[in-house]
């Protein structure tokens, strides 16, 4: 579904001499980019000018970290997401959004306007500024995989076409810094992209693709574990065409969770150590050849290193790494050798698939029973459809919705690496720019809604209609389940009245089974607006996936 960006140029259309604002631009839509976020601020008004000027589309958001959020959101289905801010209070703002699109490898464009060349000579305190001027790029340094400040006309259009194809390239943010007063400086000379391919070693290529089939061969209990960058890098369709032709049951990680359909005959469930359903866990851990595709070992898909993997009997291939046993092999694009491994020639064993799951029985409302965190995730179960699109925050809504059933790829978005709150609201809207006619069901906790709740407002102003789910447990769960304390409290807000606030959209406040079922058939006629569900948890009730958890840890203690 997520349409992949490349960097295929249609600059001829670009005159001769363009100005370094125009060639940005055109690279970006190059690149595909059809919207962005962001915020606007006076040294990088004269950008915003150009931005509404040209086909993208600027959508406004109400917190430069929300644009960032949502154009981490847009990304993932899209393939490539955008965020123009300015200096310092802008792009410092922005920082916690894009170190998450990092981590978990989302490719976004931070585009922030500073003081101009000739205003910086005389070392002037100009507002906004933190210590030097290059404070800010050298922060964003860190989180981005390439950056780049366009102070000279003579190399700028170089530098865009440098930091744009890195981004596309690794899958990962990068940073470009447009001083105010070379928005309108021309590039001194025509310049035209030049693509640049990158290829695989290919006698490396080779003897790791001989290496894994000769593993693969002497296998009896053989599992894929499929993790974000087979979505990252559009290569979901590849993944399949592998397992099914040599019949190769298939597991996810959380964070590359609806990387293929949960529907699909090979598909077994999201594995997470600990938090998975036993018959998954003994399945993917009794392997004797785990083939893992684009996986992060990360705590959290680990199940918090409750996850036993031998590595010896695994075949690790990511776009930083292949190793297969104890074997590193370099310089080969995680691409080939996914494409390489549905051409082996090799027999490999059938392994049975494990029992399924037992059919939840369809949800019917006992209507004075009070709503558990259980009995609300088996009813949002049976709402999804292939219209939508789950996008989860941070908290036990996040292990709870591990148990949700994907239709298809990329329907299942969240943080689940490096687990910022607040992702959820701000990412929906990502979403539906990019696909209006996807309608996001939004899960997340009270504590996480109260930091980004308020970006409803531009989802009600652009006439957007997610389903948002308040987790309503007076807290922080997930952190009682690990220490509790007062400092896990927090006030409780009525969240069902926002819409009376903001003017617009539906709330609902659901204590009852009754009131869930009401509430959510109302939500699911409701097409024109966001609706909010204030669902009241019992401040211990934890999902099904946080008490596996806790039992199994329990048991090494």
């Amino acid at each position: 579904m997520a349409a992949h960006a490349h960097g295929t140029s249609t600059t001829a259309s670009i005159e001769t001499n363009p100005t370094i604002g125009d060639y940005l631009i055109r690279r970006l839509l190059d690149y595909g980019m059809k919207d962005i976020f962001g915020i606007p601020g006076d040294f990088v008004l004269q950008f915003y000018g150009d931005l509404e000027n040209s086909p993208i589309r600027v959508i406004g958001c109400t917190r430069e970290d929300n644009a960032g959020y949502a154009a981490d959101g847009y990304a993932r289905i899209h393939g490539i997401g955008g965020i123009c801010v300015t200096y310092c209070v802008g792009g410092l703002s922005v920082c916690n959004s894009v170190a998450g699109a990092f981590a978990e490898k989302s490719p976004v464009v931070v585009i922030t306007g500073s003081p101009g060349v000739e205003e910086r000579r005389s070392n002037p305190l100009l507002h906004h500024r933190v210590r030097e001027f290059s404070t800010q790029r050298e922060v964003f340094e860190k989180i981005t995989i390439a950056s780049t400040v366009l102070d000279d006309a003579l190399t700028a259009c170089r530098e865009i076409d440098r930091v744009l194809e890195a981004c596309v390239r690794f899958k990962r943010p990068v940073y470009i810094e447009l001083p105010r007063d070379m928005i309108k400086v021309r590039c001194p000379y025509q310049h035209v992209p030049q693509a640049g391919t990158i290829k695989s070693d290919k006698a490396a290529l080779k003897e790791a693709l001989s290496e894994a089939g000769a593993m693969l061969a002497k296998a009896e209990r053989p599992i894929i574990l499929a993790g974000v960058e087979m979505h990252r890098f559009g290569l979901a369709d590849e993944l399949i065409h592998f397992a099914e032709k040599f019949e190769i049951p298939i597991s996810a990680t959380l964070l590359g969770k609806s990387v293929i359909s949960e529907k699909h005959p090979l598909f077994i469930g999201i594995y997470e150590g600990a938090m998975c359903r036993e018959s998954v866990r003994k399945y993917v851990e009794q392997s004797d050849c785990i083939v893992m595709l684009g996986t992060f070992m990360t705590d959290i898909d680990m199940g918090i290193f409750t996850a036993e993997l031998d590595t010896s009997k695994t075949i690790y291939a990511t776009s930083e790494t292949l190793k297969i046993s104890h074997h590193h092999f370099h310089d080969i694009l995680v691409a080939d050798f996914v494409k390489g491994l549905s051409k082996l020639d090799v027999k490999i064993a059938k392994r049975p698939l494990p029992p399924k799951a037992k059919p939840t029985p369809k949800f019917v409302a006992v209507p004075e029973t009070a709503v558990t965190s259980a009995r609300l995730f088996a009813r949002i179960n049976e709402l999804l459809d292939e219209k939508m699109v789950v996008v989860a925050d941070v908290g036990d809504c996040l292990f709870g919705a591990a148990d949700l059933t994907i239709y298809r790829d990329t329907e299942f978005l969240s943080p689940a690496y490096y687990t910022s709150m607040g992702f959820a609201i701000p990412a929906a809207l990502g979403v539906q720019v990019a696909r209006k006619d996807l309608r996001p069901i939004v899960l997340v906790g009270d504590g996480a809604f109260q930091m980004t709740c308020l970006e409803l407002s531009t989802v009600l102003r652009h006439n957007f209609n997610p389903i948002v789910i308040v987790l309503n447990n007076k807290g922080y769960t997930t952190e009682r389940f690990i220490q509790d304390g007062p400092f896990n409290d927090i006030l409780n807000w009525d969240y069902h009245r926002l819409p009376d606030l903001l003017g617009g959209g539906w709330g609902f406040e659901v204590r009852t089974e009754g009131e869930l079922d009401q509430s959510l058939h109302a939500a699911l006629s409701n097409k024109e607006t966001f609706c909010l569900l204030n669902v009241h948890l019992d401040s211990l009730d934890v999902s099904p996936a946080l008490k596996r958890l806790g039992e199994r840890l329990s048991k090494h203690v």
